[in-house]
């Protein structure tokens, strides 16, 4: 059988589609028809235990007829040492894919080995960790004081001395409670990343946060524990600063109202008196909306989505408003009663940050702040320190404290004041699947019991400071 040609090959037309081409050698080729023109696929035929096996030798014209009669040799001498082409090419290409894949892992473990804080907080923040507030606070926190200083360091490199930098830097500014925080959110992520691939292959030497002690880091005289109360006489000045404070800036000329201290917002005014007399948290007050307030029935329901739960769990809370607690709603009413919500945001769309106020109290303590410089946009004035700063800083949360400590010395029993801050209580669950009593009568007596000593403090001449009688 005669070599074929280019000549011949190039003759073939479409009429030739399927049919073959043959030539010395075994080798055989089968005309295609394709939409750029006629094209010839050769494959040499052998014989391989007893079977004809065809090996793929190319197509023409896209490979020449003497590459593809090189490579029909090639496998014919193969053939002929014992070896079957197809196995040898299916093993090369077995060979191939198992080095690209070699190389694909090497590329991801290196990758693997470089991933860096920030990559690991990503992570954390999106399959890790469901804060009540969609972890706003974690991002804000982490963004402002933790990404800046070690979020481009590959975790692997991660040590406690980085952790304390940046526990040093927010300790610097005065913010020891921040720090507490700060170190157990990011002990949190790294313990998250401690139990999961591939972030615990980078910790082999251990989690660096077990390494860090908090406390050196801290004032001697901090207690992460609060127990600042306020007193009756401080109740009573707190009172008289804002009012001092509204008619000090009222009798303000108009071209100098800038330059004076602005009163305390009545939205601000409200909700420290409903703390106090509500023991309720301060985040639970920012959030309610007046469809949960009833002004004629003097009622407050905090559903339990809205309040505080411990280890995931909530439950809803009935308030029944003493006359002062209600007074204080009714004025809060003519605020922003136009709204859904008690305290709404500046578009009125929804509830006010729950850390507002508490920045706004500690704005006017900055006797106790030890900041470099002003926050723009903030206020900066000692305005609401009490008792000359003699027993530290106050906060909101601190009225609720208060409030309930009256009600103890008022002699309401433990387990009433425990129901009225919405505690909640242990005990058998035999005896909570039978008894069911509210205890709505003990609370609205003790409820009304403290606002009724507020008011006393507030208006009595016996429980006025002794340099306010002069």
């Amino acid at each position: 059988m005669p070599k074929l040609t280019v000549k011949q090959l190039e003759a073939l037309t479409l009429e030739n589609d399927g049919q073959s081409v043959r030539e010395d050698g075994n080798l055989t080729g089968k005309v295609v028809a394709r939409k750029k023109g006629i094209a010839v696929t050769f494959s040499y035929r052998f014989k391989w235990e007893s079977k004809f096996k065809d090996f793929a030798c190319g197509t023409w014209p896209t490979k020449s007829l003497s590459d593809i009669r090189s490579t029909r040799d090639k496998a014919r001498q193969k053939v002929a040492d014992g070896i079957n082409p197809n196995d040898e090419k299916k093993a090369a290409r077995i060979q191939v894919q198992a080095a690209i894949a070699a190389t694909i892992a090497e590329a991801e473990r290196k990758a693997a080995e470089n991933l860096t804080v920030e990559d690991l907080f990503n992570e954390w923040l999106k399959d890790g960790v469901a804060r009540q507030d969609g972890n706003s606070e974690l991002r804000r926190s982490f963004t402002k004081n933790v990404l800046p200083f070690i979020g481009q360091k590959p975790l692997r490199n991660l040590t406690e001395k980085d952790l304390l930098a940046v526990l040093r830097t927010v300790r610097e500014r005065g913010l020891n409670r921040a720090v507490v925080i700060l170190n157990n959110d990011m002990g949190q992520m790294l313990r998250w990343a401690e139990k999961r691939k591939p972030w615990r292959g980078m910790m082999e030497d251990g989690n660096p946060a077990d390494l860090v002690d908090v406390k050196k880091l801290l004032d001697h005289d901090y207690q992460e524990q609060r127990d600042r109360l306020l007193s009756p006489d401080e109740i009573r000045e707190l009172h008289n600063i804002f009012s001092r404070l509204e008619h000090d800036y009222d009798a303000l000329p108009a071209g100098k109202k800038y330059s004076g201290i602005r009163p305390v917002n009545p939205r601000v005014q409200c909700a420290m008196w409903i703390c106090l007399s509500t023991l309720c948290r301060i985040g639970e007050l920012l959030k309610a909306e007046w469809q949960h307030v009833s002004l004629d029935k003097g009622t407050w329901f905090i559903p339990a989505e809205a309040t505080k739960g411990h280890k995931g769990k909530r439950q809803d809370h009935h308030v029944f408003l003493s006359s002062f607690a209600l007074a204080q709603f009714k004025r809060l009413q003519k605020e922003t009663g136009h709204t859904p919500f008690c305290f709404p945001s500046k578009d009125e769309k929804n509830h006010v940050d729950t850390k507002t106020v508490s920045k706004l109290i500690g704005d006017r303590q900055c006797h106790f702040k030890n900041r470099s410089k002003p926050l723009t946009g903030r206020h900066n004035d000692d305005s609401l320190v009490l008792s000359k700063g003699k027993k530290g800083e106050w906060t909101p949360h601190d009225l609720r404290r208060t409030g309930s400590t009256m009600m103890q010395e008022m002699g309401v029993s433990l387990e009433i004041i425990d129901r009225c801050q919405n505690h909640l209580l242990g005990g058998s669950k035999v005896r909570r699947h039978y008894l069911h009593h509210d205890y709505a009568k003990e609370k609205t007596e003790a409820w009304r019991l403290l606002g009724e000593r507020i008011e006393m403090i507030l208006n009595a001449w016996n429980v006025m400071p002794a340099e306010s009688r002069k």
